[in-house]
């Protein structure tokens, strides 16, 4: 029983090893490469392969965060390519860019805005200084089928003491113009110009329609990555294309720091000052209000109890009294009973009427019953007077 499992064993091993043999002679070795996109270095920055490509070319290249990058950075022998959105770039910084080209330095820049002919500017503060205008291209209308034939449009540089031209992947869509013809070259297409240098003190700007043909799915095509080179051969390289430092809020962060926390502390003190409640809530008055009666009467009221019976009814008794003076002249210097004959005359009303109301009053209170009747004889008087 031994035996015969060692001699399935054995056999067992030689069909496996004969197996692997000739799987190994039949297969086949390949590489695949899987294509996981760009890294994130390249995400991040755009002009990742133009930067590794001047490296190898042996020039310096480095990124700038801001304009301020330009306070150390010395003009001769550098290139500073301002290629991000400056829409928000003040007048001040437009003097400190040309300035510091003036001094020696190579300028590279992209237009950002169209001329306008009426207004007489672009709103680019910096391409109006330089006096290079940037217009739409006027392309010549063709059939939809000869457009989809035609070979793409690339931008020609000739260069000295070389037969061919440099071709490059511009923008046709945009056109650069001189009217005062300071251009030393220029780079053009079929019908537009999308490159031009010009001579600026000691130094030069250059002015491009876009700078797209350097960007890392570009660099490779044509003769773009040999333009980038060309233009600034022999010079330390500083790129600023992320231009989100530069507006109004991060200037004044960056000089300003204590006036903003100062403004910040009052515009808060000033909203909890509107906010802090004086006192409690008032309720609305009500919409609706009392009739002078109830006023009249509530007056009353008060008279009542703040200075009693006695008060209310001398009153009416003065009043009577001041009336029938009025009507009778003399009357204050007559005796009781002739007053009251007087009135008795002058009312029409009986003796014992005008001896109750006119009488003197008692000391104690009267009652609520006792107090109107009393209060109704002295109006009768008063009225019939």
């Amino acid at each position: 029983m031994n035996r015969l499992l060692l001699w399935l064993g054995l056999l067992l091993a030689c069909l496996l090893g004969a197996g692997a043999l000739y799987a190994w002679h039949k297969a086949i070795p390949y590489e695949e490469v899987i294509d996981r996109g760009p890294s994130p270095d390249a995400m991040a920055n755009p002009y990742l392969a133009a930067e590794h490509f001047l490296r190898q070319q042996g020039l310096v290249v480095e990124h700038a965060d801001n304009l301020e990058r330009l306070t150390t950075l010395p003009s001769k022998d550098n290139s500073f390519l301002l290629l991000g959105e400056r829409s928000n770039m003040p007048p001040r910084q437009v003097e400190q860019l040309l300035d510091w080209a003036k001094a020696g330095g190579h300028l590279l820049l992209v237009a950002e805005a169209l001329w306008d002919e009426e207004t007489g500017k672009s709103g680019d503060l910096l391409l109006d200084r330089l006096q290079v205008h940037q217009l739409l291209s006027d392309e010549p209308d063709e059939p939809v089928q000869a457009r989809k034939k035609k070979a793409p449009d690339l931008t020609k540089l000739y260069v000295d003491n070389e037969t061919a031209p440099a071709y490059f992947s511009f923008d046709t869509d945009f056109n650069l113009t001189d009217p005062k013809h300071l251009a030393q070259f220029s780079a053009n297409s079929a019908n537009s110009s999308h490159l031009m240098q010009l001579n600026l003190g000691e130094g030069r700007v250059t002015v491009i329609t876009d700078s797209d043909l350097w960007k890392n799915p570009n660099i490779g095509k044509h003769d773009n990555a040999w333009l980038l080179w060309y233009l600034n051969q022999g010079n330390a390289v500083t790129l600023l294309f992320n231009s989100d430092v530069d507006d109004l809020f991060t200037l004044v962060v960056r000089y300003f720091p204590q006036a903003l926390v100062a403004l910040t502390a009052l515009i808060a003190l000033a909203l909890w000052h509107a906010g802090m409640r004086q006192g409690p809530i008032q309720t609305p008055a009500p919409k609706a209000r009392r009739q002078l009666q109830e006023h009249l009467k509530a007056s009353a009221d008060f008279l009542l109890r703040r200075s009693g019976q006695g008060t209310l009814l001398h009153a009416l008794q003065r009043d009577i009294l001041r009336a029938a003076r009025r009507r009778h002249p003399g009357f204050e210097h007559l005796e009781n009973v002739e007053q009251w004959r007087v009135l008795g005359h002058l009312t029409h009303q009986p003796s014992h009427v005008i001896s109750q109301a006119l009488g003197p009053l008692p000391d104690k209170r009267l009652s609520s019953a006792d107090f109107c009747r009393q209060v109704a004889c002295l109006q009768t008087l008063r009225n019939a007077l």
